[in-house]
């Protein structure tokens, strides 16, 4: 594609929209269950796991069981960029309250289901900063859990970590209990920009974590990478992609600031003024982009990339691949129970979300209660759209011949798609359709068209954006 037509493409399609961590996206959850609804699907997921396992022969252990999500909200200071729900302190006085009330709510989980310990397939500890526990303090948490939830064959453990407090110790303790996927916050590597967004990091720091990591039996290194941050240009992107391509993580992950002061006050450290908008801020999200494929980097989905010798492309090109709230994962988990104050847990046909206030939080869990604060149940179009979706951010197509994919909607959907087909971002035929390599740029606005809750509390929001002048189902010619 040459770059004219690809610069047209991306101002055509440069439309704000979800992520898809979940479909529907949590402003359109309406219907929060009851602890008893919640537990009978996170009940029904947990059998029907154990079903697949049985189906293929080897017993429950084969199937990849639960997901566990554990949250840990504080860090040392605050990065104005973060949307993450967090506790600003350097006192680790709140730490032993914190740990019991996550304990104590797996219990809770436990006694209701009936199980003396949960198997999962899936660990997942994320923040906040959980690195900001001491080695002492992760090691007492994680004797704890394990007694409680087992691995089963084949789980993978993995953790955020800020590289400015993750030390030896504490990568030691990781590795024992068999964590061996690590995902570093580095966002950007230019001084001025760290500063503004109040991230200070060296090379030199995020090099010895990784060092050192690997050398304790990490098989997997992400990077966080964020474009769109204030006084960002695209000398200073560049020269942190040179920095990453010199570390060569296994992973990245390149996501685009979302600016939203009136949620997130710490943002108001700047103003849209020290953002890079419209056409500069697509240049640096493609800037990325090009670097990493041409270092060898293989896009998986949204936002994510993946050297060839990773799980995750290995997954793709599988159709094992899956996605959540903790992000991509080579396999098929289910349900995801989320502790700690925010957490989301997902089991197929449901959300819930635990209480966001912390002292709220902690006072539910110890009256014995689950501390659901919102959520959603999934109606019978939700669940349809929901795989289409999935399909899409996990397989690059999706189809719909069977009467259990499709809804009156899909017809909208296909519909919406009309246009990028003819750009060539879709192929589309009478069943189904597939993302092109060129639509994987805009796999977003391609999951969009199947947004029915979007399309109706939206009506006006667009797939791409309508040109005066364009030429119908193509771009304006030079």
């Amino acid at each position: 594609m040459n770059a004219l037509v690809a610069e047209s493409l991306l101002a055509k399609y440069d439309v704000p929209g979800p992520r898809y961590t979940s479909y529907p996206t949590v402003p359109d959850w309406e219907s929060t269950p009851s602890e008893t609804q919640w537990l009978e699907r996170v009940r029904a997921g947990l059998q029907a796991g154990n079903e697949r396992g049985a189906a293929s022969g080897h017993g429950a252990a084969s199937a990849h069981g639960a997901a566990l999500y554990v949250h840990i909200p504080f860090c040392r200071a605050l990065c104005t960029f973060c949307g993450c729900n967090t506790r600003i302190t350097r006192s680790h006085g709140f730490v032993p309250a914190y740990t019991q009330a996550l304990l104590a709510e797996l219990d809770l989980y436990l006694a209701r289901l009936g199980l003396t310990r949960l198997e999962f397939g899936e660990l997942h500890l994320g923040g906040g900063t959980p690195t900001f526990l001491t080695a002492g303090e992760l090691e007492e948490l994680l004797a704890a859990l394990f007694q409680r939830a087992q691995p089963r064959t084949g789980a993978v453990a993995s953790i955020e970590a800020d590289p400015r407090v993750t030390g030896a110790e504490q990568l030691s303790v990781l590795a024992r209990y068999g964590f061996r996927r690590i995902s570093l916050g580095v966002q950007d590597f230019d001084p001025r920009v760290q500063q503004i967004v109040n991230r200070v990091q060296s090379e030199r720091e995020v090099q010895e974590v990784t060092e050192r990591a690997r050398a304790l039996g990490f098989e997997s290194v992400n990077y966080d990478l964020i474009y769109g941050l204030p006084l960002q240009t695209r000398a200073s992107v560049e020269a942190t992609m040179d920095a990453v391509c010199r570390l060569r993580p296994d992973r990245i992950a390149l996501y685009g600031y979302a600016h939203v002061p009136w949620i997130k006050p710490g943002q108001r450290r700047f103003t849209e003024m020290d953002l890079p908008q419209g056409e500069d801020r697509r240049a640096l999200c493609e800037l990325g982009r090009e670097r990493l494929e041409r270092e060898g980097y293989r896009e998986i989905g949204l936002d994510h990339f993946a050297l060839e010798s990773d799980p995750l492309w290995q997954a793709l090109h599988a159709r094992t691949l899956h996605r959540n709230f903790m992000g991509y994962a080579s396999a098929f988990t289910r349900p995801l129970i989320g502790l700690g104050v925010s957490s989301i847990s997902d089991a197929g046909d449901a959300f819930a979300q635990n209480e966001k206030d912390l002292q709220r939080y902690q006072e539910r869990v110890t009256r014995g209660e689950l501390p659901i604060q919102r959520g959603h149940l999934l109606d019978a179009e939700d669940r349809v759209l929901r795989r289409h979706i999935l399909r899409l951010v996990t397989r690059l197509e999706t189809r719909w011949e069977r009467p259990d994919n499709r809804t009156a909607y899909v017809q909208t959907a296909v519909q919406r798609l009309a246009e990028p087909a003819a750009d060539g971002l879709v192929e589309l035929d009478a069943g189904g359709c597939r993302v092109t390599d060129t639509g994987r740029a805009f796999l977003r606005n391609i999951c969009m068209a199947f947004d029915a809750r979007l399309a109706r509390r939206m009506p006006d929001r667009e797939l791409f954006r309508v040109r005066c002048g364009a030429p119908p189902g193509g771009l304006r010619k030079a």
